[in-house]
Formats: structure tokens, sequence, C-alpha cells
């Protein structure tokens, strides 16, 4: 199918809980908006419409609107069947980001929405074990929030070194130093 087809579909079936259809042009992936709380329902029937069969949930991955206020988190989907791909968007707002995980529809999801919890502080609700993936369960934050700062140090080390280009002048300058010392012997 299509992404115009599949989109409506989606609309034939669940109406103005999907909306802002968007075919691809100019950017990667067809996609279209689905309301937070029908997320799991909506996501069911693109795995198991007959049409569709999207078996494969390729990605989620979030994007943090800062200046509106809101998380976008997104579902890359394959259809290995059909061979098709669709794209679903969630928007939510920033201070309690919060969706049904999706778990139950596609094993992938597990450690998928654990990053994005881990990155960005998203909640799937009902995720068998949600918990931090890449950093220490203690870390504070979700570094890849547009406002995270992080921390000088953790765990009394260091997290910030200085840039390699703020050393070159002194190392510029000690290099002549020795030179010049080499060069009066």
């Amino acid at each position: 199918m299509q992404p115009k087809e599949i989109h409506d579909l989606l609309v034939a079936t669940f109406g103005d809980i999907v909306s802002d259809f968007t075919d691809g042009t100019g950017v990667k992936d067809a996609f279209c908006r689905v309301q937070p709380e029908r997320l799991l329902e909506v996501a069911r029937t693109l795995r198991d419409h007959p049409a569709l069969r999207f078996d494969f949930l390729e990605n989620v991955t979030a994007v943090d609107w800062l200046k509106e206020g809101t998380v976008d988190v997104v579902y890359h989907l394959f259809s290995y069947e059909h061979r098709h791909s669709f794209a679903l968007k969630a928007r939510l707002g920033r201070e309690a980001p919060a969706l049904p995980s999706l778990t139950s529809l596609w094993d992938s999801a597990d450690w998928l929405e654990r990053e994005q919890f881990d990155l960005l502080g998203v909640t799937f609700t009902g995720h068998p074990d949600l918990r931090r993936l890449l950093l220490p369960e203690d870390w504070e934050g979700h570094p890849l929030r547009k406002d995270y700062v992080q921390g000088a140090e953790y765990r009394g080390m260091r997290t910030a070194r200085p840039s390699p280009l703020d050393l070159l002048p002194v190392f510029d300058a000690h290099a002549r130093a020795e030179a010049e010392k080499g060069g009066a012997k």
C-alpha cells in the first residue's frame, strides 16, 4: 500500500484519532500523528490488519521541542509481507511525557522504549522492565533534553575534558620553547 492509502485506512477506522498526514515528500518517511491515549489501539491495527501487517517495529525515537513544550515520540514500522513502511508520531507534554508501551505488540519495543526513557525521560506505561539502558541507574536527568545541563562530575569523576583545540596554543608555545632550547645547545 502507498502511504496515503495506509492513512486513509486508519482514518476510516479511527476517525480524527489520527491526523496530520505527511506523504514523505521532503522528509524520509510518510507519517501521521496519533492521539497518545489511543496509540496502542492504532498500533495493534497496523500490526494485525491483513492489508497492513506491520510486523516489524524498526525504531522508536523521540524529539524534544523545548520552545513548544512538547516531546514527539516517533515509531517507524515496516511490513515484510507487504514491503511498505510508515511512521506514527505521538505528541506529548514535555513535563511528564507518557505513552502506553508497545512491548505487547512488538518485542523490539522493549529496548527501544528503554532508550527513550533513559535519554529523553519518556515513560512507557505497562513496560515490563522500564529502567535506564545506557546510563547508570543513579544518573540525574536525560541527556537528549534540549535544556539538559551535564554535571561537572559523576561519582568523583570529571564528566568533561578540555577541547583539544583549546590545548593547541599551549602546545605551540611549549614546542617553540623546546625548539629554542634544542637550538641553543
